[in-house]
């Protein structure tokens, strides 16, 4: 068997043995460090691994840890956990359905509108989907809602954070691009270029996240004039 071919299944067995720990309970950090050294060991003995590679280690947790643009995905994270333990989200919430409960379908813009406005503020996902799932969704089922409809507006909404920025996503992408292209520029021999790359990358999703919140708006207003049962006044 090739040292290439040997290396892709250790590759492939890697990912499924981090999903496999991770939905064993463990937790992730010691999932991620320990499942690499496991396999780096599994890699150095078939000789597809070079164990001089963990030397580096060091070195990228100091390049990780003094990256001023990576400060920016704690305090997101931060902020969202803030928002949902001061109650802040659910009184939001609560004034969105109270605005749009005399709508058929009011509690489905509500939710629409309040993930937008903390995917913005919080730039993270699962402090978005937790706050309005256990908020909103017992409220819709009481209301009449579908639960399909439901839990899809609930997720969808909650999932607007990995896209409108600011995103968690988007800082290690912006970032990862910025590194990649200025490395690259420096290759071919041109000094300065690219290092506005991260802030296009942001400009970029304002237009497609705020496309997706119309279509999902519409969405539920072509619900609640289809099917009235599906989609019936909060109130």
């Amino acid at each position: 068997m090739s040292t290439v071919l040997v290396g892709e299944i250790l590759a492939v067995a890697m990912f499924l043995a981090t999903i496999g720990a991770v939905l064993l309970g463990y937790p992730v950090a010691f999932t991620l460090a320990g499942v690499g050294l496991l396999f780096a060991g599994l890699g150095t003995a078939l000789g597809v691994f070079d164990v001089a590679i963990l030397s580096a280690v060091v070195g990228r947790y100091f390049g990780t840890m003094t990256n001023e643009t990576l400060v920016a995905v704690p305090l997101f994270v931060f902020m969202g956990v803030m928002l949902e333990r001061s109650k802040i989200a659910e009184a939001l919430l609560t004034t969105m359905g109270e605005l749009f409960g005399s709508l058929r379908g009011g509690l489905g813009y509500s939710v629409v509108i309040v993930g937008t406005l903390l995917a913005a503020s919080t730039g993270i996902v699962g402090a978005t989907v937790v706050t309005m799932g256990l908020l909103s969704l017992p409220a819709m089922m009481r209301a009449g809602y579908d639960p399909k409809l439901a839990a899809g507006t609930i997720c969808a909404a909650g999932t607007l954070g990995q896209i409108i920025p600011p995103s968690t996503v988007l800082i290690f992408v912006g970032d990862i691009l910025q590194g990649a292209n200025q490395q690259a520029q420096l290759e071919l021999g041109n000094l300065g270029t690219g290092a506005h790359l991260g802030r296009a990358a942001f400009r970029g999703r304002d237009a497609p996240g705020l496309v997706l919140v119309g279509l999902y708006l519409a969405w539920i207003l072509v619900k609640s004039i289809l099917d009235p049962a599906r989609a019936r006044r909060s109130k």
